[in-house]
């Protein structure tokens, strides 16, 4: 699914476009999923378990102080997305297209996101946890477009001007040392 809507978007993708890439009949497809939306969900799953994977790591690594990790949680995300560029526009474009489902999936994604960034950051309280998620989509939002265009240095190049903001969020005491909001 990701592979045929990398060439033709969601909408464009029928159940015969994922059949001939998978090889597989039509039978064999519907012992599977129900429709191309379901297929399409699965996919997503798939991709955020690959995601997932790559984030655990880095976090796993540990150390460092808050910016140290968000730096690092940062440049996994790119590389994870650069990396799989179909799972990257499932994830960030074509859900989307394929409608309220997965645009709410999606939605719980960016929120599962923001609270393990807070927990990173070792970001407490309301007003941290909702810079953590304001963090998160503006990302997603600045990604995107790189990720729409098949732009995989663009999509890294957002990276260092992140990590730089949030630098200065810390320095500055916007953020402190703890990664939580000064109220």
């Amino acid at each position: 699914m990701a592979a045929a809507m990398a060439e033709k978007g969601y909408v464009g993708t029928s159940v015969e476009d994922v059949l001939k890439r998978a090889r597989v009949s039509r039978q064999s497809f519907y012992g599977l999923f129900s429709s191309k939306l379901d297929c399409f969900m699965a996919a997503f799953d798939q991709a955020i378990v690959v995601l997932s994977r790559r984030l655990e790591d880095a976090v796993a690594e540990g150390g460092g102080d808050p910016a140290e990790r968000f730096e690092r949680a940062v440049t996994v995300y790119l590389e994870a997305l650069a990396s799989e560029p179909g799972y990257a526009r499932l994830f960030l474009v074509e859900v989307y297209a394929a409608g309220p489902e997965a645009i709410q999936r999606r939605s719980e994604v960016q929120h599962e996101l923001a609270a393990a960034l807070a927990v990173l950051m070792g970001a407490t309280g309301g007003t941290a946890r909702f810079a953590c998620q304001i963090v998160v989509s503006a990302v997603g939002a600045m990604v995107t477009p790189a990720v729409a265009a098949g732009d995989m240095g663009a999509l890294r190049a957002v990276g260092p001007p992140v990590v730089e903001h949030v630098r200065l969020l810390l320095r500055s005491g916007v953020l402190n040392s703890s990664g939580a909001l000064n109220s």
